[in-house]
C-alpha cells in the first residue's frame, strides 16, 4: 500500500487542491499535556508557516483564540509525507495512508471551534487519521480520547504524536462502537461522515455535553452539533456545508 501511494501523491495532491475546499477527517490526565516549548520551537516549520496559517484562519472568520493558538503551535508538515512538506501549510487536506486525508485547516478550527472546550474537559474523537487533530485538542489542554479503525494509521498517529510530545490515549477500533468503557464524555467530535446519527456515541456523552460531525452522504455533509439535554433529549443545529471521508463500521488491520 504504502508503496502505491508513494507513486500516486503527485496526482492525489493535485486531484485535492483542485476540489477547493474540501475537507476529509491517555495514559494519566497529566500526559496529555502540551509539547515542551523548546522542543516545539525545535520541530516548528522554518518558516513559522503554522503561525502564519492561524492567522489566514482568523481573517476567515475563525475567532477562538484558543483554537488559533493551537493550531499556530502544531508542525502540520509532520503530519503528512515529508515530500509533501511544502504543501503543508496550504489551507487544503491532504492525503495520508489507506485513502483517507488530513483535514483542511479551515475544517479543523471550524470543529474544534464548535466543541467550545475548556481546558481539562473529556473529549472522544473518532478517526484518529494522522494524529493532526489529536494534537490540535492537546494543545488546548483536553483530556483526548481517539479511535483510529486502520491499524496502520492508528500506529504511525501514536509515533508522531509521541515523539512531539503529545500522549492523548489512542486506540485501534470500530468508531461507530466508541469508547463505553471510558464514558461519559463532555464532548465527541467525529472526523468522518455517518449518513445517520451513530446512537451508540449519543449514549456516551454527558448531560450538557454535545457531539460535533458531518452528517450526511458521499455527496455533501452538514456540520452537525447534537447536544444532550436530557437523558433521552436531544437538540440538534447546523453549521455549514462540508465534505468529508464516509465514516466506516468494523476495523481493517
Amino acid at each position: 500500500m504504502k508503496t502505491r501511494m508513494k507513486r500516486n501523491l503527485t496526482f492525489i495532491l493535485i486531484g485535492f487542491c483542485l476540489a477547493g475546499s474540501v475537507a476529509c477527517a491517555h495514559p494519566q490526565k497529566n500526559e496529555t499535556q502540551k509539547p515542551n516549548k523548546q522542543v516545539t520551537d525545535t520541530l516548528q516549520h522554518p518558516t513559522g508557516a503554522a503561525k502564519k496559517l492561524a492567522e489566514r484562519l482568523k481573517r476567515k472568520g475563525i475567532t477562538d483564540k484558543r483554537v488559533l493558538a493551537a493550531i499556530g503551535n502544531v508542525p502540520r508538515h509532520l503530519f503528512i509525507d515529508e515530500r509533501l512538506a511544502e504543501y503543508a501549510y496550504l489551507d487544503r487536506p491532504m492525503p495520508i495512508e489507506k485513502g483517507q486525508t488530513i483535514s483542511q485547516p479551515y475544517t479543523v478550527a471550524v470543529q474544534t471551534e464548535l466543541l467550545k472546550l475548556k481546558p481539562g474537559e473529556k473529549v472522544l474523537e473518532i478517526g484518529t487519521g494522522s494524529g493532526y487533530q489529536a494534537a490540535v485538542l492537546c494543545e488546548m489542554d483536553a483530556e483526548v480520547y481517539s479511535i483510529e479503525r486502520y491499524q496502520e494509521l492508528h500506529l504511525q498517529a501514536k509515533e508522531t504524536l509521541n515523539k512531539l510530545g503529545y500522549y492523548p490515549r489512542l486506540f485501534f477500533g470500530d468508531g461507530f462502537e466508541g469508547l463505553p468503557q471510558h464514558a461519559p464524555f463532555d464532548k465527541i467530535l467525529v472526523t468522518a461522515a455517518p449518513e445517520k446519527i451513530p446512537e451508540k456515541l449519543l449514549n456516551q456523552l454527558k448531560i450538557g455535553g454535545w457531539m460535533v460531525v458531518p452528517l450526511g452522504g458521499r455527496q455533501g455533509q452538514k456540520m452537525t452539533v447534537i447536544k444532550r439535554i436530557g437523558n433521552d433529549k436531544f437538540r440538534e443545529s447546523e453549521h455549514g456545508d462540508f465534505i468529508f471521508v464516509p465514516m466506516q463500521k468494523g476495523t481493517d488491520e
